[in-house]
């Protein structure tokens, strides 16, 4: 039996927050990253080992599997934001969104199924409120997202009652692929605003329903999708 939670996009803002956040309760984790010197300085932070991969690259499970073979959890924390006129959406730009967030997620479940379910494990994904509110320049990372969380509550029937699939659903958060909307601050202020709650998210936001979602203090909580948005999905 193993008890130990797989963070994939470790250095993201809510990757590393739920890393910490499971470290302080004395889980076990396996950090994965791209970024070499940040995921080894979160790994000696959080006395852990990890992996350095990058999803979209063929083998990447097999890669993964000869560091760590067996999980208790998984929390795929990997995203992007990738918002263009719908006129000028390419076929690459949808395929390359999708391998990222959807088919890669698929090949990594594939990967640790038989672990998941003989530990009695949990998946946690990530959607985005984009796929629920329509959005302007949105029809890329939506439509992906979207079926991220088709594939959150098919998963979650087929798998029960041995594993426990879940998505998160966040609006815009504060983190490194943000920075570029962020860091203009007309805007960031503009999109505070837009939320009930007025600001920005953060990556501890996501990470504590992660935390909750990938343990056992969810034990009778599956196929779920639900909202960490400041309130935009339902009240604006």
């Amino acid at each position: 039996m193993s008890d130990k939670y797989l963070i994939v996009g470790a250095t993201g803002s809510i990757g590393s927050n739920l890393a910490e956040q499971l470290y302080s309760l004395g889980k076990k984790i396996h950090l994965v990253g791209r970024d070499e010197e940040q995921t080894k300085s979160l790994s000696e932070k959080f006395n852990c080992d990890y992996t350095i991969l990058n999803v979209l690259d063929d083998g990447f499970v097999e890669k993964l599997r000869s560091d760590i073979e067996e999980v208790k959890g998984i929390a795929y924390c990997v995203g992007s934001i990738d918002l263009k006129p719908f006129r000028m959406v390419t076929e690459t730009d949808l395929n390359k969104c999708m391998k990222l967030n959807l088919y890669s997620a698929i090949d990594l479940i594939k990967g640790y199924q038989e672990s998941l379910k003989k530990n009695k494990g949990s998946i946690v994904l990530f959607s985005t409120v984009a796929a629920q509110r329509g959005f302007t320049n949105h029809s890329i990372i939506a439509s992906t997202k979207a079926a991220v969380e088709g594939l959150t509550v098919s998963l979650a029937a087929e798998f029960a009652p041995n594993i426990r699939v879940n998505c998160i659903a966040p609006s815009l958060t504060n983190s490194k692929i943000a920075e570029p909307m962020l860091k203009n601050k007309v805007l960031a202020e503009g999109i505070a605003k837009a939320h009930p709650l007025k600001r920005i998210g953060e990556g501890k936001d996501s990470a504590s329903l992660a935390k909750f979602l990938i343990t056992d203090e969810s034990s009778w909580v599956t196929g779920q999708i639900i909202a960490v948005d400041g309130g935009r999905s339902k009240l604006s």
